[in-house]
């Protein structure tokens, strides 16, 4: 079937809620075997926990991936505990707003430690783990911002993730040979508690009004994607980024859908 993933082992990162939840969650019922990896120790155990009452394999580790250290001992704690390594889906991401004029060197730092930094750590840390078994999938969560579009206050997150395009692309290349393939996924507005740093309940029903599809997307949207990406039927497909974001994107202009 599409999509089977039985006795796969991935790690995730971000997963104690919102997308990387849904993500371990959905990975888990293909048949993967889960490690959540997070710096919110109480709300991943309780995500790995469900994951695990429900019939899936999951096993939280705490991990600040901000620091290379701790992406070495996450990715060497997961194969410890189950014995080998087969996708790596980097999805944490850190999100704060403020100008371009007025961006602090902290807040510069924190996107590019936790966003853009690891993709090139978690990969080296993959690869032995991947080359011993002669395959590997890496997926990364992009963003429509950035990539596609522009928001006010966003210049570290935007380039962070247009960051993570540029890495899909040249480390994909540089693995073809070796069955390794490379993809992100790049959401659109997905409703979780993130959004409510962008907007209130009435901003949010107004952002809305907006996407073509007529709502904003759900966690699983973007999960599925993956395990399309993490899927035998995807091996062919590297260095790509797919739009999931309810054709919000392809509009021209906001006004036309006033109309």
């Amino acid at each position: 079937m599409l999509g089977q993933l039985q006795n796969k082992v991935v790690i995730v990162t971000g997963a104690a809620q919102g997308i990387g939840a849904a993500i371990s969650r959905v990975f888990a019922q293909a048949g993967a075997k889960v490690v959540l990896a997070d710096i919110a120790a109480d709300i991943g155990r309780k995500t790995a926990s469900d994951i695990c009452a429900a019939g899936g394999e999951a096993h939280f580790i705490e991990a600040d991936i901000s620091l290379r250290e701790q992406v070495n001992s996450l990715v060497q704690s997961a194969v410890e505990h189950y014995g080998k390594l087969d996708i790596v889906i980097h999805n944490a991401a850190s999100f704060a707003i403020r100008s371009a004029e007025n961006m602090s060197e902290e807040y510069l730092d924190k996107s590019l430690s936790v966003i853009l930094r690891p993709a090139f750590w978690f990969t080296q840390e993959a690869l032995p783990h991947f080359r011993k078994q002669g395959s590997g999938r890496l997926i990364f969560t992009s963003s429509v911002t950035g990539p596609t579009v522009a928001t006010p206050g966003a210049a570290n997150y935007s380039a962070a993730k247009s960051g993570i395009n540029g890495f899909v692309k040249a480390a994909a290349v540089e693995l073809a040979k070796e069955n390794i393939t490379v993809n992100a996924v790049e959401p659109g507005f997905i409703k979780t508690d993130a959004m409510d740093l962008l907007a209130d309940k009435e901003g949010q029903k107004r952002l809305e009004s907006y996407i073509p599809r007529g709502h904003m997307g759900k966690p699983e949207d973007i999960a599925n994607a993956m395990l399309f990406f993490a899927s035998d039927e995807a091996s062919y497909i590297t260095g790509q980024s797919i739009i999931v974001d309810g054709a919000s994107t392809l509009v021209e202009s906001a006004a036309l859908l006033e109309q």
